[in-house]
């Protein structure tokens, strides 16, 4: 009684263990995809953890994984169905988090501007406080709005022979 006792409480700290390690994954990719928002503040010292997280997150990733692996492997012999959902659930967050650790997730948020329609300054409707980033190369200037760029923050155009990524 008192082996079999042992037993149930080994597997209770075995299944605490495997449950931290998927949520200690997940964080790693929650944090810095939570800190790191556009147009939303973001306070230096939150920055600073957010990519500090982001620095360590794929090898950490790899690690919870393997030890979540382990852990489901070791437990799921002595599991029921509905346990071993549970061990499903904690693999899947857990290989999730290390995929997603390894994007650049902000890309898929912001699309280049394909192609930019101009049109002449006389032409333009801008609002008063309207910003614009302004670029000159030689004899040729062009004007591009804030309000777009700010939404796609890069557009690749040519201006006189001169290849320019703007961006804000």
């Amino acid at each position: 009684m008192n082996q079999m006792m042992d037993r149930s409480e080994k597997n209770r700290g075995l299944w605490l263990l495997l449950g931290l390690l998927a949520m200690f994954s997940l964080t790693l990719f929650l944090i810095p995809a939570f800190v790191i928002r556009p147009f939303r503040h973001q306070s230096e010292r939150a920055l600073e953890l957010a990519i500090a997280v982001k620095r360590v997150a794929p090898a950490l990733t790899v690690a919870a994984l393997l030890g979540v692996l382990a852990l489901g492997l070791r437990l799921w012999r002595r599991s029921s169905s509905v346990s071993r959902t549970g061990i499903v659930m904690a693999l899947v967050l857990s290989v999730a988090s290390a995929v997603m650790v390894r994007q650049n997730y902000f890309e898929w948020m912001f699309h280049p501007i394909a192609v930019a329609g101009f049109v002449s300054a006389g032409d333009a409707r801008l609002g008063d406080k309207e910003m614009v980033t302004a670029v000159r190369i030689g004899r040729e200037t062009r004007a591009y709005p804030i309000v777009q760029m700010a939404y796609h923050h890069i557009l690749n155009d040519t201006l006189g022979d001169v290849a320019i990524a703007v961006t804000y």
